[in-house]
């Protein structure tokens, strides 16, 4: 297959085109490299023996996102570009749901002018907001509870008014919860700009003394050790679950919803002590306040993967930490400067 990779030199995106090379299939990959850098798409080459058809494009850009689009024999996209972190969200909600919603829009629209109804969705956990009926199925209610999520959210029901609409569409929603971890390679990875806002690329920072402490937001929750806990999962076993929805589609119209977690929570305290070790060093950290809106425990139900893509989480926390600390260690600084 010839497949489009929106958002292909992000972390979840990169690693998706690497195993889709990996694959037989062809890879074309739109990127702003507003979040993101042209290295990781260097080393995925690298590492595939195979070349990408890159375009530095916005999908805001309507006419350019049409013209990668018209006539490039695609036969299906997996669609990961958007802005993500949720304390900007709140901060500049437009921009998000501009970004966010217009980009969908505008590729929906090439897409369809060229026949092109074959979508994988990068959904996101967040749609359910601050749930703690755990663990998480795809039946549970959705209440995204910052602007984010809520693009993830009405994109989600975009698409589906889509193909209710027109039945040519085959879609995949699919809802993850927290990747983490790199290429065993060591040679693509998580590389966030500026301060990490997700838990393990934090510790990661610390352990190779790009940081000081790890700042641990609560530790009075009901859980075994007062800690959050979330269901963290591999960038790898993520990346698969892409194919085989894939895979799925092929066959199949209609629109369809997967959680992809491996069903098992970590606390923040089990997540520090699996790095240390990884690292070989102790983690430094301190006790804050709780932030506003987070939940004690979330993690997710998996098994609707298993059974209709025969897909499950492979990696533990231990391989995902030794495979993130690898990453950091040998790249510091992640891909370098900033494009």
């Amino acid at each position: 297959m010839k497949v489009l990779v929106t958002g292909g030199a992000g972390y979840i995106g990169s690693h998706t085109s690497l195993c889709l090379l990996e694959a037989g299939h062809e890879v074309v990959v739109i990127d702003s490299l507003v979040n993101s850098q042209l290295e990781s798409l260097h080393r995925v080459q690298q590492l595939s023996g195979r070349n990408i058809d890159f375009h530095r494009v916005d999908l805001l850009d309507a006419p350019a996102v049409e013209a990668v689009v018209a006539g490039a024999g695609l036969d299906a996209v997996i669609h990961f570009a958007g802005l993500k972190a949720v304390g900007e969200s709140v901060e500049k909600p437009l921009m998000y749901y501009q970004n966010n919603i217009v980009g969908t829009l505008n590729l929906l629209h090439a897409m369809d002018r060229e026949g092109v109804r074959t979508l994988v969705f990068s959904s996101s956990a967040t749609v359910y907001g601050a749930s703690e009926e755990v663990p998480l199925t795809e039946k549970a209610p959705l209440d995204a509870t910052n602007p984010y999520g809520r693009t993830k959210e009405q994109i989600e029901d975009i698409l589906s008014d889509l193909s209710s609409a027109d039945s040519r569409w085959s879609i995949a929603l699919l809802r993850y919860f927290n990747p983490v971890g790199a290429h065993e390679s060591g040679l693509i990875g998580e590389d966030p700009r500026g301060v990490p806002n997700n838990l393990l690329p934090f510790v990661a920072q610390v352990a190779v003394g790009r940081r000081e402490k790890v700042l641990v937001y609560g530790n009075d929750y009901p859980t075994p050790d007062g800690t959050g806990v979330r269901d963290y999962i591999h960038v790898m076993d993520l990346a698969a679950g892409h194919l085989a929805a894939l895979d799925f589609l092929k066959s199949t119209a209609g629109t369809f919803r997967w959680n992809l977690g491996t069903g098992r929570g970590s606390s923040v305290l089990e997540v520090i002590q699996a790095f240390s070790q990884a690292a070989g060093c102790a983690i430094p950290f301190d006790f804050a306040a709780r932030r506003p809106g987070d939940a004690a425990l979330s993690y997710a139900d998996p098994s609707s993967a298993l059974a209709d893509l025969g897909w499950s989480a492979l990696r533990d926390l231990a391989r995902m930490c030794q495979d993130h600390w690898r990453w950091q260690r040998d790249n510091p600084f992640g891909y370098g400067e900033p494009n």
